[in-house]
């Protein structure tokens, strides 16, 4: 089990070159994931993508790669001269619009956006398999905090759902009679209202199959306690399982609301607001996992 929030972070030096990666994750329904690259390796983008979706599978995650170049490799420098220009004639046009002084500095317009750019010899080979390697390092640093986070809600998990099984088998034993009781209550009733008179046993024995009918939870039980079986072995598998759990969740919570609306004894309607309360604080948790 993995937490969908953490921090990895790996440095890199190759060749001259540092990379510095950072990933940062949090809390996602799906598996949306952002890239921050210099535009030297932009053409990278894609490939991270790819990497970062296999080995991450769920949650928001944010990469940042800087690099720094020290490398000995042969640099030229190119400037834009065309849109210099371009630079230049639509400053001057607004300093005479505005009647300001039109003296441009080229140092100043060679600090302007793309015009001034360095190109070096093709390595994006190497630079490719650096990245990588940086990546991985990173991500292998991610999933250990991701990791070690989704045992202590693992951890939690499991005491919330022996809970839930303690309020099963108390609702399951509170259930038990309560046929015998209607049927009690109902002859006493029905004795008193005809006053001495001879019951009808027939009549009697029908309203208790009818009521049983009504109120019967013994399979809203089964599913809970084959939900909470589940429950423990998909904590215990390996992979994403976050969406499996939400979905047990849901389960649990329908049949929940199901005893509820058939019972008509107080203390199982009290222990399914006791259910409803875990089963909640169980799914606000499982939003935490991958």
């Amino acid at each position: 089990m993995r937490s969908m929030t953490g921090f990895g972070r790996a440095s890199l030096e190759r060749n001259g070159r540092n990379y510095i990666i950072e990933i940062k994750t949090v809390n996602n329904k799906y598996n949306d994931i952002s890239i921050r690259l210099p535009r030297s390796v932009s053409f990278m983008e894609e490939e991270i993508r790819k990497y970062t979706a296999k080995r991450i599978t769920r949650g928001k995650t944010d990469i940042t790669l800087n690099l720094y170049d020290y490398s000995d490799k042969i640099k030229k420098i190119v400037l834009n001269k065309e849109l210099a220009k371009d630079y230049i004639n639509q400053l001057k046009e607004i300093a005479q619009e505005n009647n300001l002084s039109q003296e441009i500095n080229v140092v100043d317009v060679a600090k302007l956006p793309d015009i001034c750019n360095i190109v070096q010899s093709d390595d994006t080979e190497e630079i490719q398999k650096e990245i990588i390697e940086c990546l991985e390092q990173a991500i292998d640093n991610l999933l250990q905090m991701r990791t070690a986070e989704g045992e202590n809600i693992k951890h939690d998990l499991e005491a919330r759902i022996s809970r839930a099984e303690q309020i099963i088998e108390q609702i399951s034993a509170d259930s038990t009679g309560l046929i015998e009781e209607y049927v009690v209550k109902l002859k006493k009733r029905v004795t008193e209202l005809l006053e001495g008179e001879q019951i009808d046993e027939n009549r009697i024995a029908e309203e208790a199959v009818i009521y049983a009918d009504k109120t019967s939870i013994e399979e809203e039980l089964t599913r809970l306690n084959s939900h909470t079986k589940q429950f423990r072995e998909i904590i215990n598998a390996n992979g994403a399982i976050g969406k499996k759990l939400d979905f047990l969740i849901q389960e649990m919570n329908r049949e929940t609301n199901t005893i509820g609306a058939k019972s008509g004894s107080n203390n199982i309607t009290k222990l399914v607001i006791d259910m409803k309360v875990e089963l909640e604080d169980i799914r606000e948790q499982i939003q935490n996992i991958e």
